[in-house]
């Protein structure tokens, strides 16, 4: 079966070994996503709402290239370093999935890769087999 890898080009990409989203067959595997605009530079510095929506930008963009969208999602992750912030990340994840409604998780993390980020995401599409740990690393 043809394996179909999608870069973002995140400069930890290589470093790491992981692709943005990888599609084998009708399976599609998203990695945790960080605001990192196309420069690879944080979006949203100390706004935890913005970094959230550019994620959810970057989540989509990677799901098109890969023959899916956020229409497919059926179960997110959400990491957040500061707990107490929840809100603005949701309301960005609300404004995108409050009528798609996939199951959703947000638990708080120590920290993410890039110091600044405030949350990352995860993305299960539908033609995803439901593993768990088939959502890689942030990026």
């Amino acid at each position: 079966m043809p394996r179909q890898l999608l870069s973002s080009g995140a400069p930890w990409e290589p470093i790491v070994g992981y692709s943005r989203a990888v599609r084998v067959g009708d399976a599609i595997f998203v990695a945790g996503t960080t605001s990192t605009g196309p420069d690879g530079r944080l979006v949203g510095a100390g706004d935890a709402h913005a970094q959230a929506t550019q994620a959810l930008a970057n989540i989509a963009s990677a799901l098109e290239r890969v023959g899916s969208s956020l229409r497919d999602v059926v179960r997110t992750r959400i990491y957040v370093t500061d707990i107490s912030r929840w809100e603005e990340v949701g309301r960005a994840h609300g404004a995108v999935f409050r009528d798609i409604r996939p199951a959703a998780t947000m638990v708080e993390v120590r920290a993410l890769i890039v110091p600044a980020c405030w949350s990352r995401s995860r993305w299960t599409p539908s033609r995803t087999a439901p593993d768990e740990d088939a959502v890689g690393h942030p990026g």
